[in-house]
């Protein structure tokens, strides 16, 4: 049966309880942030509260509370007689956080280096050993959550050491932001380069505290990524 737009599927349903460490409305969030990120919400689509509600067996209090987590994550929008709707997507918004993601994610990479500890670097290094082995095969759907959750975990350890709560959190909000085009990339290609070697060459120089070096390649990544990202979206026509 064909999912409806705007719904869950139950087989992404699973039960939730408040273990004092993250709430019902933080685990829904978490849950409702990888459907959006993944594309089972779709970009624009209604969120039908009652829908969602029945689906996750949950009231509406933790809904909303998972809701406005991700309203300021920017993945979420709300308007007034209107209701909750996933935020939508184009090619202006992907150009804009590719250009944020340079900038936030740079600084944040060279007071890392400037400040991390060897703590850090030892974090650095065993993110960049799990991505390595990370399969990406676009024919096998499961490696790809996989390997984002793992790319994921790369970039912002690279940047865990810059003592800096809230550069860390814009920073977290635009790789949010950023898997969800990325996602619609890999679902097509395996990717077009190198890009193990690319973060082996950005980590080598994070932990040999090489900040001029580790920056610009991080810089590079950032912006190729997000360059092929433009063209694929444009050239298939998913995102305007």
């Amino acid at each position: 049966m064909k999912q409806q737009v705007g719904a869950i599927s139950p087989a992404e349903i699973g039960s939730f309880s408040d273990d004092g460490k993250n709430t019902i409305g933080s685990q829904l969030a978490s849950r409702l942030r990888e459907a959006i990120i993944s594309g089972s919400l779709e970009a624009g689509s209604k969120i039908n509260l009652d829908k969602e509600r029945q689906a996750f067996n949950v009231s509406l209090s933790p809904l909303r509370e998972g809701l406005a987590r991700l309203i300021s994550d920017g993945l979420v929008e709300f308007e007034d007689n209107r209701g909750y709707r996933v935020s939508p997507v184009s090619l202006a918004n992907l150009e804009e956080i590719t250009v944020l993601r340079e900038e936030f994610e740079v600084f944040a990479l060279k007071e890392s280096i400037r400040v991390g500890d060897v703590e850090w670097e030892g974090n650095v290094m065993r993110a960049l050993h799990k991505l390595t082995r990370a399969e990406r095969d676009a024919s096998k759907p499961e490696t790809l959550e996989h390997w984002e959750a793992v790319h994921r975990d790369f970039h912002l350890t690279l940047i865990s050491g810059c003592g800096k709560p809230l550069l860390l959190h814009f920073c977290k909000t635009l790789l949010n932001l950023n898997d969800r085009y990325r996602r619609t990339f890999l679902k097509q290609t395996s990717g077009d380069r190198n890009v193990n070697q690319e973060h082996s060459e950005i980590a080598q120089g994070a932990v040999a505290r090489d900040s001029d070096y580790a920056a610009d390649k991080l810089r590079q990544h950032i912006h190729r990524t997000g360059t092929n990202l433009l063209a694929h979206l444009a050239r298939t026509g998913a995102v305007r």
